[in-house]
């Protein structure tokens, strides 16, 4: 391969010139999104919550770079996706790379899926009983970089949560994981689960953490069943 035969320096230009390719990707797509930047966050926006406050006057713009940017991010991820799938595949042998391409399609839509999730379903009632838990006669007063830190923080988090079927079938193609084993270990990964949701999830109340840990049970069975169907090696049971 004419790849193996590349010298450090040049491996070194190539990630060079594919960090450039994905970063001005994501600054062009990051500065469309800036210009809408104001439709995004009413877009984000769930009752109860309905304006957002700032407590410093730079506030405010730079939480719509951090919107803007992240935004880019997701718009532009399909160049930065290619990108590092350009480089890194050159590394990976025949069979590795078959079974990332298998599953890279699966991955993107498991990631949005994750997103949308909690975009519907977790965050207008994680917002909900969060403000409504304070009572009547505490007033929220939101600020933005709080809001969308917590926003962010959770599609993202769901987002990477949903991965864990892609994870679970790329180790079994490649015959690490076996059905079996997972289902073994079934009562260990639960308690695993809630231990992962209660680091992961962006607020410490139990029920945003449920809320993501009812999700990644039921994705912990669909692995197991999705290691049955890709597992090369055999299941001894």
């Amino acid at each position: 391969m004419a790849d193996s035969k590349m010298s450090l320096i040049e491996h070194l230009d190539e990630l060079r010139r594919r960090i450039l390719v994905s970063a001005a990707a994501v600054i062009i797509c990051a500065c469309a999104a800036f210009l809408k930047i104001q439709d995004i966050l009413r877009f984000l926006m769930f009752p109860p919550v309905d304006h957002l406050a700032f407590f410093s006057p730079a506030e405010a713009f730079f939480e719509y770079c951090k919107l803007a940017f992240f935004t880019g991010l997701f718009i532009a991820s399909p160049v930065v996706l290619y990108e590092v799938w350009a480089f890194v595949s050159a590394g990976l042998t025949r069979k590795e790379r078959r079974t990332v391409l298998f599953a890279l399609p699966f991955s993107v839509m498991l990631f949005l899926g994750g997103a949308v999730f909690a975009y519907f379903f977790v965050l207008p009632w994680a917002l909900k009983f969060l403000i409504d838990f304070a009572g009547p006669d505490v007033y929220p007063i939101l600020s933005i970089s709080k809001y969308l830190s917590f926003v962010i923080m959770l599609l993202l988090s769901f987002g990477a949560v949903f991965e864990l079927p892609v994870a679970v079938m790329i180790l079994a193609k490649l015959g690490i994981v076996t059905p079996s084993f997972l289902r073994k270990n079934r009562k260990i990964a639960i308690v695993a689960i809630f231990i992962a949701a209660a680091v992961i999830t962006p607020t410490p109340d139990a029920f945003t953490q449920c809320l993501m840990a009812v999700p990644m049970l039921l994705l912990y069975e669909l692995s197991i069943w999705i290691s049955k169907l890709v597992y090369k090696k055999g299941d001894n049971r």
